[in-house]
């Protein structure tokens, strides 16, 4: 087992639950529960991910954790360095295990070649001018092997690398990235995590396919991200910047 600080010392497990994000909102409204608390499920029946959409997961074969932080040195209007952070560190824990080139999708999916393997949903609760608390729901797929036409671009650990992995082994070393990132970006190393986030983006400088909210497509070449999260892309036409909600990322399937 990791040797952790806080992140999973409090933790709670269940077979099933509606969504673990959903579990952490309902206890922050009982009481404050420590910084790092944790809580998995086997299975959710109303698990999320981006964006009000679904996540799918076959129970008992992946990780669906959320992880509760209390960033509240972050302002509200500058909330983007603890997505960073936090991709950067799914990224770590699924490449460390699989021993393969794991890249980030922006905004922060996590990617074994061109296919999904992870994602990330971040709740904040704000406080006047910072953040109160945030939740990180993390879904994690380690070894499902087939998956519903609805989620054509998924892939799992097991699927990448051909054996399957024992998820309380691959869930500790997930939380103990999740803290050595956050234990970064809490020391101010912003700069850092960027670099990372960066460095692991995917398709950076390749030319890819992009859709807008009106359905019209056109081709792109990311470029870079920026302090904000909005992604720079180069297109016939010059150079954008776009929000997560301004632009939807391709894939053949």
């Amino acid at each position: 087992m990791e040797n952790n600080l806080f992140v999973g010392k409090v933790r709670y497990h269940f077979d099933t639950l509606p969504s673990t994000n959903d579990f952490l909102v309902e206890l922050l409204a009982k009481s404050k529960p420590p910084e790092g608390t944790t809580v998995w499920a086997d299975n959710q029946t109303a698990g999320r991910g981006q964006y009000g959409s679904r996540w799918y997961s076959a129970p008992g074969q992946n990780l669906l954790v959320s992880v509760l932080l209390y960033p509240t040195w972050l302002k509200a209007s500058n909330q983007w360095p603890l997505s960073e952070a936090l991709a950067v560190a799914i990224r770590d824990a699924v490449a460390d295990l699989t021993q393969l080139p794991a890249r980030i999708k922006w905004p922060n999916d996590v990617y074994l070649g061109e296919r999904k393997t992870a994602g990330l949903l971040l709740q904040c609760a704000l406080n006047g001018a910072h953040v109160q608390h945030a939740i990180a729901g993390i879904g994690l797929n380690v070894n499902q092997t087939q998956f519903p036409p609805e989620a054509p671009n998924a892939t799992s650990m097991a699927l990448a690398c051909g054996q399957p992995f024992k998820r309380p082994a691959v869930l500790e070393r997930l939380l103990w990235s999740l803290e050595q990132r956050y234990l970064q970006l809490r020391q101010g190393q912003t700069e850092r995590i960027r670099r990372d986030y960066r460095n692991h983006l995917l398709g950076l400088g390749q030319r890819r396919r992009f859709a807008r909210p009106d359905g019209n497509t056109f081709d792109g070449i990311p470029q870079d991200v920026l302090p904000d999260g909005r992604l720079i892309v180069q297109t016939d036409q010059g150079s954008a910047a776009f929000d997560v909600k301004e632009l939807t990322w391709l894939f053949a399937t």
